[in-house]
């Protein structure tokens, strides 16, 4: 595993390819690459059988550049450093940060290839992938490139364990404001790979970071506890809190919507009265708008309450 740093702070987990794979895929890159070169060289042949020995010649190392040269660079610039054999293999082309490759790094590579790859039959770039720490060639080297492995096994055991029982909500109070985001990569990458680290190592790793986390918290760790179940302890309270203020958050964003469709119409009494507010554009309820609708109904049954009386005593109200 190569971890890289890119300008943003960012670790980068990638797999360099090792020499036996990329062998592989340089292989079959060439393979087809001769396969094209000798049925072109074929029909050049024929079409030139009336030129001279010189022109034939200069159409000959045209077409060898053009192909053996040319056609893996175009090759790695079209497709963002996938060429058929490395797509075989589960390979590709990246710069040093992890970003695709562009024309240049595809030039230099091409350039170098020719050197260590066809000159050598491929003895400089084993030679040199062999003595690179990451399984770098010349060409890499020079143009700031790396061939990484895209198709790595499911490696599960890097799923953040849970912590101890004993130790859960024991962190609920702590304010982790104060840690930075690269300390909660550091941590995580060091609880998951812990049974991969040599013991002294990761005690050492593990005394470091529960110190470095003691320092921005302002609080020591329990005494007693292994610095791995207090670093689980403390990145699970540190997920609850984020899993929480996410769901706040789409509370608030499905309670907002019911807020602006109660308040048209007749409605808007009702989001007022239940302390909502009136919305945008629409006049504060009153005192006097709230009895408004229930006013309506009883006008009309007055006249007839009133009419109905002079039939019974014969009273008619004075004009």
């Amino acid at each position: 595993m190569s971890e890289l740093v890119t300008g943003d702070a960012v670790v980068l987990e990638l797999r360099p390819a090792r020499l036996p794979s990329r062998a592989l895929a340089q292989a079959i890159d060439t393979a087809l690459l001769l396969i094209v070169f000798i049925v072109l060289s074929i029909a050049l042949a024929l079409a030139t059988s009336t030129l001279d020995d010189a022109a034939v010649a200069a159409v000959s190392v045209a077409s060898f550049l053009l192909v053996l040269v040319g056609g893996p660079i175009a090759v790695e610039t079209l497709s963002h450093g996938r060429s058929l054999g490395k797509l075989a293999c589960g390979l590709r082309v990246v710069r040093e940060d992890g970003g695709p490759i562009a024309f240049r790094h595809a030039l230099v590579r091409g350039a170098m290839g020719v050197v260590e790859i066809l000159s050598s039959f491929g003895g400089v770039a084993a030679i040199a992938s062999l003595v690179s720490a990451r399984g770098r060639r010349l060409g890499d080297v020079f143009a700031g490139t790396l061939v990484v492995r895209e198709r790595v096994p499911d490696d599960r055991s890097r799923a953040l364990p849970p912590p101890p029982p004993w130790l859960a909500n024991r962190f609920a109070q702590l304010d982790l404001s104060a840690v930075p985001d690269e300390f909660w990569l550091s941590a995580r990458q060091y609880v998951s790979r812990l049974h991969q680290l040599d013991p002294a190592a990761g005690y050492a790793i593990g005394e470091r970071l529960a110190g470095e986390l003691a320092a921005r918290t302002a609080v020591p760790p329990p005494n007693g506890v292994p610095h791995a179940a207090y670093l689980a302890a403390v990145l699970h309270e540190r997920r609850t809190r984020e899993v929480r203020r996410l769901l706040s958050a789409e509370r608030a964003a499905d309670r907002a919507p019911g807020a602006a469709a109660g308040a048209p119409g007749t409605g808007s009494a009702v989001g007022a009265t239940a302390g909502w507010g009136a919305p945008a554009g629409v006049p504060a309820v009153g005192p006097k708008v709230v009895p408004a609708p229930l006013a309506a109904p009883v006008t009309p049954v007055a006249p007839v309450a009133t009419a109905s009386v002079p039939a019974s005593t014969g009273f008619a109200p004075p004009a």
